[in-house]
């Protein structure tokens, strides 16, 4: 399966327009947004855990990282409320669940093979200014992506023209980017060489973003 799988061209995606589709986990249902492969995938999606439901126990074998959109996350490790960014390197595993429901922001197979840093953190924890209207956290940084959480202030533009393309997903809020109006749940990806013009409206704009990523992705070896 291939769904938005040109790095070379802008996507967006109004996320919580999509229908569910469900997994194959009874409970566990998700929104995809790009994807190369079939259930071994290169996926990055948003997945909704009933409440109750739980995912087999799984190594992570090309890597994972992800947001808790709502809810609590859950697994062996511990619990991850709302606005926790995770990253589970390749070789990590666990079986997770939510008692009470939660619904995530995951990305699959997007990992450098030989990545074992493996964290969580509160996203909006310690933001710093950088700019009028503009604060930020980098929450990952390494040779090929950086990865942050950004808040702007209402009707305040973040203007940059990163390499390696730009990934990103509005977390709340909503926003303009090249004429289209972005809400929560919407994500875009703009490919290399791409301006990111994101102007947020009266309400402000909170934004997961990544950059640098997109000339390393490929189809995960299986």
């Amino acid at each position: 399966m291939e769904l938005n799988a040109d790095f070379t061209q802008r996507a967006l995606v109004h996320s919580e327009s999509l229908d569910w589709i469900a997994s194959p986990m009874p409970g566990v249902d998700r929104r995809m947004l790009d994807r190369i492969g079939d259930e071994v995938a290169r996926a990055t999606s948003i997945v909704r855990y009933a409440s109750g439901s739980t995912f087999s126990a799984h190594t992570h074998t090309g890597g994972e990282e992800f947001i808790v959109l709502e809810g609590v996350f859950q697994d062996e490790h511990g619990d991850y409320p709302a606005g926790t960014y995770v990253r589970n390197p390749p070789t990590t595993s666990h079986t997770p669940g939510a008692a009470e429901g939660c619904t995530i922001f995951v990305k699959l197979w997007q990992f450098d093979p030989d990545d074992r840093t493996q964290f969580r953190m509160v996203m909006d924890d310690g933001l710093t200014p950088i700019a009028d209207g503009i604060s930020a956290k980098t929450l990952h940084k390494d040779t090929k992506e950086q990865v942050r959480f950004v808040s702007l202030a209402p009707r305040v533009t973040l203007n940059e023209t990163p390499q390696g393309g730009v990934e990103l997903l509005m977390i709340a809020g909503s926003g303009v980017e090249g004429g289209d109006t972005l809400t929560k749940g919407s994500w875009l990806r703009l490919p290399e060489g791409a301006p990111l013009n994101l102007t947020a409206d009266d309400d402000g704009a909170r934004v997961w973003i990544k950059t640098g990523h997109l000339p390393f992705a490929q189809a995960p070896a299986i």
